[in-house]
């Protein structure tokens, strides 16, 4: 996993635009010339869970935010960067909070053991948590305890990104923005939509709208 890895991976990225570029001569020029696309993808880092592989988009149709456990942090400015050129410039349709299974982020929030930096971003996956205890901690097998979490978790961050003043200004605003949530089956290759579906203002506690 040396110099030798560093070599094969910038030799798989000549072979790719090479083949790119026999079947289509015009395609990275078509790409340069700007982007529009339709869907905003929050996922996780995850390296397993890539997103345009997993609905089978192509460059170009997904813009894309990843960090660890999917998380929309309100006073995340990197995430609000994403999600205001996306929505404000892209003009772009629909949100997708994509969460995984299996998640490692999620799985260190249901513990105590110190990792590292990362314990402080843990910390707003523990709130969740905590939100939800009462029915968390009724759930006996802790395999599904697990799966539950990670379900709750996804639905959790699209209502707090359905709260962003960016999400609530579009929709203000009359913009189409329409924000889901999902979570991938790692040993599947299937998402399940959760079905936490958000189109407007009225979606939202009347304690969470924005007057503008």
């Amino acid at each position: 996993m040396g110099i030798d890895f560093y070599k094969k991976i910038l030799d798989n990225n000549k072979a790719w635009s090479d083949a790119k570029l026999s079947e289509d001569p015009e395609y990275f020029k078509r790409l340069a010339g700007g982007q529009q696309p339709p869907l905003l993808w929050i996922g996780c880092s995850d390296s397993r869970v890539p997103a345009n592989e997993i609905i089978g988009a192509q460059p170009g149709e997904v813009f894309v935010h990843r960090n660890i456990a999917n998380m929309v942090v309100h006073s995340d400015m990197n995430m609000l960067s994403v999600l205001d050129y996306a929505v404000n410039v892209l003009k772009v349709r629909h949100v997708i909070v994509c969460g995984h299974y299996g998640c490692g982020g999620v799985k260190a929030a249901m513990g105590n053991q110190s990792i590292g930096i990362i314990d402080n971003w843990i910390r707003h996956i523990k709130d969740v948590y905590r939100q939800n205890r009462m029915y968390l901690d009724s759930i006996v097998k802790e395999s599904d305890r697990f799966d539950s979490f990670v379900e709750i978790n996804v639905k959790e961050q699209v209502r707090d990104l359905a709260k962003t003043s960016i999400v609530q200004g579009a929709w203000n605003n009359g913009q189409q923005l329409h924000l889901h949530g999902w979570v991938y089956g790692l040993d599947t290759g299937v998402v399940k939509d959760l079905e936490v579906n958000l189109h407007n203002n009225n979606d939202l506690d009347k304690v969470d709208r924005l007057e503008f």
